[in-house]
């Protein structure tokens, strides 16, 4: 089988990419390891920011469909030290200009958009192989192995990319820190005073001490509380016994019960006020462990025919609200890099020209993204970026 342009990932910066070149009518097929777009949880809350993932939609034609599916009301930020005490209060007076969305919802509307059968599921690329004149091979695990030969091959494929090793010797390192993800379910009859305290929006708790402890929740629809609590500890700190999946994600497979695994999680955040602790053990599920891992500060690559990265196959860094809104705008920027020059020349198949021009402009774009906020914040600095923010936006 061949195809002009395959996609590995259907993630956001995937699709839009996938949905950009539709609409230029440039041939694509994305190829998608999971079985369904329902196989897992899509993550929780994304503000959608106006200088990159606003635009990236704008560029996929998609911005009723995405404002049909905004949150009204959760772009409130509340911070809090470790007593309750509240730091900063802003709440969403409908000026803000990053929306927040539920993540699966927004990846809906771009499957929505593509033609059926552009995004093939069970698709697990085990093999890729570089041929002649810039077009590789890439071979499928499934129910039935499927090799295929693409004109263009891109990694949108995430963290632990297979096509990254086809332009990079980088690999992602562990940085230090965990997030243990938490829901809090009906929390608005169940746990009001942890309701009441993270707001209509999100609350971030930070410790003055420094430890390196600091959480975000976000209230999403039906009255759930999503959190992710910061554990700095060494990678091997929690003795799990399953391993890593693709997606950077390890249960506490050691602790069969979920109270108890929620109490491991809440001793590491020991002397919190109550209403904070609850969003880790009022919870009906196990917290899950999310090992954070980020490739080299500015990593780049050298231009290697017919292969390219988007996303965090590109540039993973430690999350700092960037990461899914990065994904789309360079999804965007490389579908509009390959359609202006798929019109412009009677040889379309000669993209080269493309992909410099969009890799000359992802590469100090990512880093720009990678330090705009600050990591392991002090209050007092989070207090001044969300100020700053005010005064500047």
């Amino acid at each position: 089988m061949r195809t002009p342009v395959t996609i590995i990932g259907a993630g956001l910066g995937g699709l839009v990419l996938a949905r950009v070149l539709h609409l230029h009518g440039i041939p694509v097929t994305v190829y998608e390891a999971e079985p369904s777009p329902a196989a897992r949880s899509q993550g929780g809350m994304l503000d959608i920011h106006d200088h990159s993932g606003q635009p990236a939609l704008q560029a996929a034609g998609l911005m009723d469909e995405f404002r049909g599916i905004v949150l009204e009301g959760r772009q409130a930020i509340r911070l809090v030290d470790r007593n309750g005490t509240v730091l900063y209060d802003k709440a969403d007076d409908g000026t803000g200009k990053s929306p927040e969305v539920q993540r699966g919802e927004l990846r809906q509307i771009l499957l929505d958009a593509l033609p059926a059968g552009t995004v093939r599921w069970g698709h697990k690329a085990t093999g890729i192989r570089a041929l002649a004149a810039g077009h590789h091979e890439v071979t499928f695990a499934g129910d039935t192995t499927t090799t295929v030969l693409t004109s263009l091959l891109v990694g949108a494929d995430g963290a632990w990319s297979r096509v990254r090793p086809l332009l990079s010797d980088a690999t992602p390192e562990y940085i230090g820190r965990f997030f243990a993800e938490t829901w809090v379910h009906d929390a608005d009859t169940r746990h009001p005073a942890t309701a009441k305290a993270v707001g209509g929006g999100t609350l971030v708790g930070l410790d003055p001490d420094g430890n390196g402890k600091w959480f975000v929740a976000h209230r999403e629809k039906d009255g759930t509380l999503h959190a992710h609590f910061t554990l700095a500890e060494p990678q091997n700190r929690f003795d799990t016994t399953d391993t890593t999946d693709a997606t950077g994600t390890t249960d506490l497979a050691d602790l069969t019960d979920s109270a108890a695994a929620a109490a491991r999680i809440a001793e590491e955040y020991d002397g919190w006020a109550p209403e904070l602790t609850a969003l880790i053990t009022a919870g009906e599920t196990a917290p899950v462990l999310r090992p954070l891992h980020a490739l080299p500060a500015g990593h780049r690559w050298d231009r290697v025919p017919g292969a390219t990265l988007l996303g965090d196959a590109a540039h993973l860094t430690a999350p700092n609200g960037e990461g899914a809104n990065l994904a789309m705008q360079d999804g965007a920027e490389l579908g509009k890099a390959l359609a202006a020059h798929a019109h412009a020349h009677a040889h379309p198949d000669d993209i080269e020209t493309a992909l410099t021009a969009y890799e000359q402009a992802l590469f100090p774009r990512a880093a720009a993204a990678a330090a705009r906020a600050p990591h392991n914040p002090t209050p007092q600095e989070l207090v001044d970026f969300f100020t700053q923010g005010e005064r500047t936006g």
